[in-house]
């Protein structure tokens, strides 16, 4: 005895839902998780030091005469301590305004894939139903009509 096609289209309308969900608030939660743990990585003197030495190598490079040319980052500080510390929020913010809106269009899409297009009757369609002989004397009309607009193509020409 299998489910009923109502029953399994709430259930896969729910699955959808639910993955829109954890798509939109899974990753910034855990990059906030995580955040705590790189800010106190990039506060090392080590990390500190790699970057500068880094800026000093750009800074030797860039009047070097070759195939690319060298910019010294203008930044004192690591680009991702910068971003973790002043830019998190925006990101946060950017990343639910993304997934929320077009992961909900999309989950709309699936949803009404998912419950499928049922023919409604409209009054005009029960009535061509009921009577299938105006069927045939529109094919009728438009076979006259025809006729008479290839008289008078044949007469313009």
């Amino acid at each position: 005895m299998g489910w009923p096609v109502q029953s399994l289209r709430s259930v896969a309308t729910a699955a959808v839902l639910a993955a829109w969900l954890a798509a939109l608030v899974l990753p910034p939660v855990l990059l906030m998780r995580a955040r705590a743990n790189w800010l106190t990585q990039l506060d090392r003197p080590e990390a500190q030091a790699n970057w500068d030495a880094f800026r000093r190598d750009m800074r030797q490079q860039s009047g070097r005469d070759g195939p690319v040319q060298r910019k010294v980052p203008k930044s004192a500080e690591p680009p991702a301590r910068v971003w973790l510390r002043d830019y998190f929020w925006l990101a946060v913010v950017a990343w639910g305004l993304f997934v929320g809106v077009l992961g909900g269009f999309f989950c709309l899409l699936v949803v009404g894939v998912l419950r499928g297009a049922t023919p409604r009757l409209t009054p005009a369609s029960t009535k061509m139903a009921q009577r299938p002989e105006s069927l045939a004397k529109n094919q009728t009309r438009r076979h006259d009509h025809n006729d008479q607009q290839h008289d008078r193509d044949a007469e313009n020409t």
